[in-house]
């Protein structure tokens, strides 16, 4: 059965034209053709691959991310907890309401502990900026050389430039060395990108990542074997020129080069639109549907690359989309920054509340400091005591949900006057149930300021 299913995995007439058949590809007369046995050495290598990553993240990548002042974030282990930890694996890392209630009756803790638990067991689940910048180094710099590789590779090819010159003479077209070494690199490479998934940051575009991998490698396989190579290395240097620009986007952003990193995400859009979304399936597609069935009839292997090309361009259209996203962002990101500004400059009240969150040790614009300090200000001008910060002066502690981004923040206070402040005992931060706040509770004894004075009177 093995034999059989090999010999029709093999057949001529799913992978070659009519008419050709697997000993027309034999290596004569001083030709030498792509084998699917050469794929073998693309296992070694992808592992040669991974040993030069752990090396290079670990020996190269980590002292450049601390000359830029990138630091390992050090985040609060969660105290051991079988119930909730088999909870976190098994049901959901951000439980309703009802389900931390009945966590806490299981565990014999409170509401309280039972949400600050969820919230520092997620915290050590975030991939901190090191490992990213680690990442996008990594890919950076194998981009950077293999498109350079790939320039030099192609820039003296005549099918670099006409596009009908990748089907003459095919499928009896000898493979060049730099050819070989192209490809069996590429696919190493993405072979290691496939295996590191697992470990490496996953950002929402996830399932997308595994899916482009897979049809990348799926067809620089089929390519290789059917002898579709010069078609294949255009495909890839095609791809290599945007991702370039992407991973050194993602260098300066991790660096907090904010200048820099928009200025080079605007050029890598624009490389990506122009690559993915114009050359890609009006040159590089149309070469495939096009001009082989001028030379052959249309066979099995025909439809299946096409149909691979257009797998591709769907997931192109989908990162366009988010690049989209993306600048839509910057574009309302910088009217926000003039408004905030503006509002700093005519209504100070507005610009007080909006600096309120300069203790929650978030990132923030120039704005955001802006009005951070004007609070700031405010608060120690008047001698203002956070009443909360007062009876617990080392604890960290959190009043505020972002169910958006999944972050929390301490952006509710009870401040008094530091005469007042002798009157508050307790205060307590209560279970957010209706609102993504959280209530802060206090109790105060107004005894303790003692008996007021009668108002003095003039009597003559």
């Amino acid at each position: 059965m093995f034999d059989t299913l090999y010999e029709w995995f093999w057949w001529e007439r799913i992978w070659l034209p009519v008419n050709l058949t697997w000993a027309d590809l034999e290596d004569r007369e001083g030709r030498v053709y792509a084998k699917a046995s050469h794929l073998y050495v693309t296992v070694p290598y992808t592992f040669a691959f991974l040993l030069i990553r752990y090396l290079f993240e670990r020996w190269i990548a980590t002292p450049i991310a601390v000359s830029a002042g990138i630091k390992q974030r050090v985040h609060l282990k969660a105290e051991d907890n079988p119930i909730l930890e088999h909870y976190y694996i098994t049901q959901c890392r951000n439980p309703a309401q009802a389900d931390i209630d009945g966590l806490s009756k299981k565990s014999s803790l409170s509401v309280r502990q039972v949400e600050r638990w969820f919230r520092r067991r997620r915290g050590q689940d975030l991939p901190g900026v090191l490992k990213k910048f680690r990442e996008a180094s990594w890919r950076f710099v194998f981009y950077l050389l293999a498109f350079i590789g790939g320039i030099v590779a192609l820039y003296d090819k005549e099918w670099f430039y006409d596009t009908r010159e990748v089907w003459t003479g095919f499928p009896k077209q000898s493979m060049l060395e730099s050819q070989y070494w192209y490809y069996i690199l590429e696919m190493s490479f993405y072979g290691s990108l496939l295996l590191s998934v697992a470990f490496d940051v996953k950002r929402k575009d996830f399932k997308e990542q595994i899916i482009h991998h897979l049809a990348t490698l799926v067809l620089l396989s089929f390519s290789w074997c059917v002898n579709y190579i010069r078609i294949g290395t255009l495909v890839m240097i095609v791809h290599d020129a945007s991702d370039v620009l992407l991973e050194s986007a993602k260098l300066f952003n991790y660096a907090k080069w904010e200048k820099t990193c928009q200025s080079l995400f605007v050029l890598f859009a624009m490389v990506f639109m122009v690559t993915r979304l114009i050359i890609f399936p009006l040159w590089l597609i149309h070469c495939t549907w096009v001009y082989p069935v001028q030379h052959y009839p249309a066979f099995f292997g025909y439809y299946f690359f096409n149909v691979m090309l257009v797998v591709l361009l769907c997931l192109h259209i989908f990162w366009a989309y988010l690049i989209l996203c993306m600048i839509r962002k910057f574009m309302f990101g910088t009217v926000s920054l003039l408004y905030k500004n503006c509002l700093s400059s005519i209504n100070f009240s507005k610009s007080v509340l909006m600096g309120r969150k300069y203790l929650s040790g978030g990132n923030h614009t120039k704005a955001q400091k802006h009005t951070s300090n004007m609070f700031r200000a405010v608060v120690e001008s008047h001698h203002f005591t956070d009443i909360w910060r007062m009876h617990n002066p080392t604890s960290k502690d959190y009043t505020f949900f972002s169910a958006r981004h999944l972050t929390h923040s301490c952006i509710d206070y009870i401040l008094c006057s530091s005469e007042l402040k002798a009157m508050f005992h307790t205060i307590a931060i209560e279970p957010a149930i209706l609102s993504d706040h959280n209530a802060l509770i206090t109790t105060c004894h107004c005894d303790v300021l003692g008996k007021r004075s009668r108002r003095w009177q003039f009597k003559s």
